[in-house]
């Protein structure tokens, strides 16, 4: 049974930082395209960060040279590095496994098939 499930999230200062981690279970972690997700109140769920099977990465452009994604494969572990986070960071965010895709590293939704239930994230003074 595939499995994602997140931690990490939490209540932080604008500046702060925070790392979120999603263990993964029922398949392998390095054969898959993986990503983090996020949800603000109101608005719909948006990518922002994938890891490809070789390590390639992708990022919104609303968190490059903030956010990092990076994966244990040892561990079947995957993590968000959120760094000078923003009130606007402020969201529920997903971890999601993309089993059935083959392509590079993608921040498309429809191309994610398994989410975990999510970790909130809020950012605020």
């Amino acid at each position: 049974e595939v499995q994602l499930a997140e931690s990490g999230g939490g209540a932080v200062q604008p500046g702060g930082s925070l790392r979120l981690s999603c263990v993964a279970s029922g398949f392998p972690l390095s054969d898959n395209v993986m990503g983090w997700f996020r949800q603000a109140p109101g608005k719909e769920r948006e990518g922002v960060a994938t890891i490809g099977r070789v390590y390639g990465t992708r990022y919104a452009d609303s968190v490059k040279g903030r956010f990092t994604i990076s994966k244990d494969n040892g561990k079947t572990t995957l993590y968000l590095q959120m760094d000078s986070l923003k009130p606007e960071d402020t969201a529920m965010y997903y971890c999601a496994a993309a089993l059935d895709y083959e392509g590079p590293p993608t921040l498309a939704r429809g191309e994610y098939n398994y989410w975990g239930q999510g970790t909130q994230v809020t950012v605020s003074s």
